[in-house]
Parts: structure tokens; sequence; C-alpha cells
């Protein structure tokens, strides 16, 4: 797990808040957490503009997005935090022994879902004061979570086993356990009920069916995919070393192009209208691509060292 870059940028120094009172919102916000600069910036992508920047400290990287918060998770500072959406003003925030890395929201029950990076664990918090509810058992260095559309699912990508935790997000109890390529990281559940997770180690996809719970497809991406979304037929993953997005065919599963995009692109995330925005970590920018003419039709600045880990666009 990375803390900072190899070239580290001077960190900004940010107001607690751009805006203090409720902002005007037109569509679709997207929440950036900017690691190297301790901060959140939110952007109005209808307009085209970031609306505020607001102060996190901790190295923030992990975010789920709702309709009544924003959840944050600053691993440094071992903290998680629930931000009122507009203000941004801390609601609630736990600190929790071990290393805080992916987050998942469970709307349904009102739960936070955390993953720990040291202890081969997932915190469930309640999504109201992130008091612990209960410890679910993963593989080694889990990362990314994600919970499946119908709320039947939470899923972990447990980087350092190969593997990927399934669980039941009702009861919690274990489903089964699904060998993946190496290092997965990040994963996303399908509106069709498939999970594709971005194997680090082996720069591919792998496409788990659920009821049969083991891999049925392999898709080659670049290079060290970080973060999968989807639009239209279209799956998405972000390349951090490759500088690029891999499309790939949701139907017959096969590669279709890469899209040039700034340094080191890492979350991602699938607008209401079917656009794609990612994180790049190295440049300090988000970025709208337009998947069906495959290019890239805005880029916004952030604060310093966007990460975007997880669901960050609220409609």
């Amino acid at each position: 797990m990375r803390w900072s870059r190899n070239s580290v940028r001077p960190a900004l120094k940010l107001a607690a808040a751009l805006c203090l009172a409720a902002l005007p919102v037109s569509g679709d916000m997207a929440y950036i957490t900017c690691q190297n600069g301790d901060a959140l910036s939110l952007f109005d992508l209808d307009k085209g503009i970031e609306v505020a920047r607001w102060s996190l400290p901790g190295q923030p990287a992990g975010i789920a997005v709702s309709d009544e918060a924003v959840f944050t998770v600053a691993p440094m500072a071992k903290a998680v935090r629930r931000h009122h959406p507009l203000t941004g003003e801390v609601l609630a925030e736990v600190m929790l022994d071990g290393g805080p890395t992916g987050v998942a929201y469970d709307v349904a029950r009102d739960r936070l879902f955390v993953s720990d990076w040291y202890n081969a664990r997932i915190w469930v918090l309640s999504g109201h004061d992130l008091s612990i509810v209960a410890e679910l058992e993963t593989g080694a260095a889990p990362a990314g979570l994600d919970v499946s559309a119908n709320g039947r699912l939470l899923a972990s990508a447990d980087r350092d086993a190969d593997q990927v935790s399934l669980f039941d997000a009702d009861t919690l109890e274990l489903v089964a356990r699904v060998k993946t390529g190496e290092r997965p990281y990040g994963l996303r559940f399908h509106g069709d009920g498939r999970l594709f997770v971005g194997n680090v180690g082996t720069n591919d996809v792998s496409v788990v069916d659920l009821a049969a719970a083991e891999v049925v497809a392999t898709i080659p991406v670049g290079e060290r995919p970080y973060g999968i979304a989807f639009a239209g037929g279209y799956g998405i993953a972000t390349n951090q070393y490759a500088n690029t997005l891999s499309l790939f065919d949701l139907e017959t599963l096969s590669p279709i192009s890469e899209i040039d995009t700034d340094e080191y692109p890492e979350g991602i995330d699938t607008t209401s209208d079917g656009q794609i925005v990612i994180a790049n970590w190295f440049d300090n920018t988000i970025q709208v691509i337009d998947p069906e003419t495959q290019s890239i039709i805005a880029t916004y600045p952030t604060a310093d060292g966007p990460r975007a880990f997880g669901r960050f666009i609220r409609p």
C-alpha cells in the first residue's frame, strides 16, 4: 500500500471549506480524495467547475457516496469520516487500529464496509455514527470493496491472497472465496450480477460468475489495472503504469481499445448520463471520457495527489 509518491509535491494549505453554506447543485457531483494535498475536491460535472475544496487531514484515498453522506478513508490518520455532502462538515469520525483502505456503502442497511490492509479483515460500521458493528475475515491485504447492485453481496479484493472474498451483505456470512489473477486490487459489480476484478500483478481483469463462484473469463488490459467501471456496453479499467484506459466489450469480453490519459490514472466512476470520470494521481487532474467516441472531453485540475478509490460520483 502506498502513502506518498516518489516525487512529493508541496502539500496544499487549505481552508476548512471554500463554501460553508449549501452549494448550488445542477448535476452530477464528483468527490475526489486528494492524498498528498490532504483535501477533498468537489466538482459540479455539468458546470465543469470545482465548487469546493475541503481540508481533509490524514492523506485520504478511499471514498464512498450516498444521497445523504460522503464517506472518506484517510489511511495515514487511520480515520474514517462521514461528511455532509454539500458543506463537507464532518458528521461522524472513527479511528481504526490497522490499515483502513477500501470502502463501500450498503444503502439498504445503512452500513459502511472498510477493508483493513494489515489485518486481513473488513470492518462493518454503522453508516450513521460509524460505530463498529462487526468484523469479517478476508484473505491477506484486502483492498477494493464493492456492494452488488441488488444489495445482496459484498466483495473484497484480497490482494496478497490472489482471491476475492464474497459475503452475504445481510447476514455477513462468507459465501465463497474465488481465485483470480495475481494481486487483485480494484473491483466492481456490474448491474447484471457479474463481478469484474482488476489484477495489478498479471495486467488483466478477472470476470467472476457469482452463481458458479468461479472466474469464467480473463481480459488482458494495460499495465497495472487499478479501478473498474462500466458505461453502456463497455467495461473500462484504469492502467496506472501505462497511463491509459482499457475498454473491453461486456458481451464478448474482448479488448476494444486503449485511450491515453494523464499520468497515473487510478479512481474511476460513471456519471448518470454514461460518461466516465477518472482521477490521475501524478498529474493532479480528473478527466471526463466519452466511451462512445473513446475520447477525452474535459480535464480539470484538482488538489495534489487525487486518488478517488471507490464510488465517488453522486448524481
